[in-house]
C-alpha cells in the first residue's frame, strides 16, 4: 500500500497531470473559431468599402481598373464555356422542339383527316338524299308501297349472271319475286332473301324476262337482256303483233304480273333507241336504253305489301291517295 504522507497535519492525495496535446486542445479550437469570425467580418468591411468608393467615384471609379482586369481575365473564360455549352442546350431544345411538333403535326394530321372524310362524305350523302326523295316521289307516282335498301354488292363477273345484293330481306318484308326500282326505274326482281339480304335479278341479265308495254299504242312485249352493264347496256323488246312498229323515242313501261310478282305494272323501263328486222324474220324488234345506269346503283327501293310490318319503314304511296 502507498504510504499518505502528512504536511502541517493534513492529508493530501497525488492529482493526475494533464499532458501537454490534452491542455493545448480546447485552447486551440477556441482560437480557430476567433480567425474565423475575424476573417468573415474584415471581408464584410471590405467589400462595404469597395462598394461605397465604387458608388462615390461616380463615372470615374476607383475600380474601374480593376473591374476591367477582371473582365479581361474572366470574359473568355465565360465565352468559352457558353460556346462549349451552346450544342448541348440546343440539341436538347432540338429534342423538346422536335417531340412538340411531331405532336402537332399529328394532331393536325388527324383533323386534316377527319375535315377531309367529312368533306368526301357531303356529296355521298346528298346523292343518297336525293335517291330516297326520288323514292318518295317515286311511291307517290306508283301508287305502291316500297322498302328503301342499299346495294351492298354485286355478283362476280365470271358466272355471266348480273345480279346485286341489297341490305334488306325477310325481316324487312322483302321475300322472293318482288320488285326492285329506283328513282329512275325498273332495276330487277329479287331470286332470294335472307333475314338481311337479298339477292336481285337486273333486267339486263340474259336470263330476265321482262313484260313490257309501249306508251304510244300500248303494245305489249317481253324484253330480254343482253348481259352487258356498262353504256352498252342494252334491253331486246319482241311485240306480241308482229305487226305492230315501235317508234323511236317511245317509252316503254311494265305491264305487270298477277298480283303484282314478280313485277308490278307502269314502273317505266326505257325509251327505244332503234328498231330492226331480219330477212327472215316478219316482226321488228326494238333496241330499249334502260332508264336506270346499272353501274352506278346505290339506293332501291322493294315494292312491298302497303300492311307490311318489318324492321324498317315503309313508304306507302297508297296512303296519299
Amino acid at each position: 500500500m502507498a504510504r499518505q504522507r502528512l504536511r502541517g497535519g493534513r492529508r493530501t492525495t497525488a492529482r493526475p497531470s494533464l499532458s501537454d496535446g490534452e491542455r493545448g486542445t480546447g485552447f486551440g479550437r477556441r482560437g480557430r473559431s476567433g480567425s474565423s469570425r475575424v476573417v468573415a467580418g474584415l471581408m464584410v468591411a471590405a467589400s462595404v468599402a469597395v462598394i461605397t468608393v465604387d458608388a462615390a467615384g461616380g463615372e470615374e471609379s476607383p475600380v474601374d481598373p480593376v473591374r476591367h482586369a477582371v473582365g479581361t481575365v474572366v470574359g473568355p473564360v465565360e465565352t468559352g464555356s457558353a460556346t462549349a455549352a451552346r450544342p448541348l442546350r440546343e440539341a436538347l431544345a432540338y429534342f423538346s422542339s422536335n417531340r412538340s411538333l411531331r405532336e402537332e403535326v399529328a394532331t393536325l394530321s388527324a383533323q386534316n383527316s377527319q375535315l377531309r372524310s367529312e368533306a368526301e362524305q357531303v356529296p355521298l350523302d346528298r346523292n343518297r338524299l336525293a335517291e330516297l326523295d326520288g323514292l318518295t316521289r317515286t311511291a307517290n307516282r306508283t301508287g305502291q308501297a316500297l322498302v328503301a335498301a342499299r346495294v351492298v354488292g354485286m355478283g362476280p363477273m365470271q358466272s355471266f349472271s348480273r345480279t346485286v345484293t341489297i341490305d334488306a330481306g325477310t325481316s324487312s318484308g322483302v321475300t322472293r319475286d318482288m320488285t326492285v326500282l329506283n328513282n329512275d326505274g325498273l332495276v330487277g326482281r329479287v331470286i332470294s332473301a335472307t333475314s338481311s339480304t337479298a339477292t336481285v335479278l337486273l333486267v339486263v341479265d340474259t336470263e330476265s324476262v321482262v313484260g313490257g308495254r309501249l306508251g304510244s299504242n300500248l303494245e305489249i312485249g317481253f324484253l330480254r337482256g343482253r348481259g352487258v352493264t356498262a353504256d352498252r347496256g342494252r334491253l331486246d323488246l319482241d311485240l306480241v303483233d308482229n305487226a305492230a312498229s315501235p317508234a323511236t323515242g317511245d317509252v316503254v313501261v311494265t305491264w305487270g304480273s298477277q298480283n303484282g310478282r314478280p313485277y308490278v305494272a307502269g314502273i317505266p323501263i326505257g325509251t327505244v333507241e332503234s328498231v330492226y328486222s331480219t330477212p327472215r324474220e316478219l316482226a321488228k324488234r326494238a333496241v330499249i336504253d334502260p332508264y336506270v345506269d346499272f353501274t352506278s346503283l346505290d339506293v332501291v327501293g322493294v315494292v312491298v305489301d302497303e300492311d307490311t310490318d318489318g324492321d324498317r319503314i315503309v313508304v306507302n304511296g297508297r296512303a296519299g291517295q
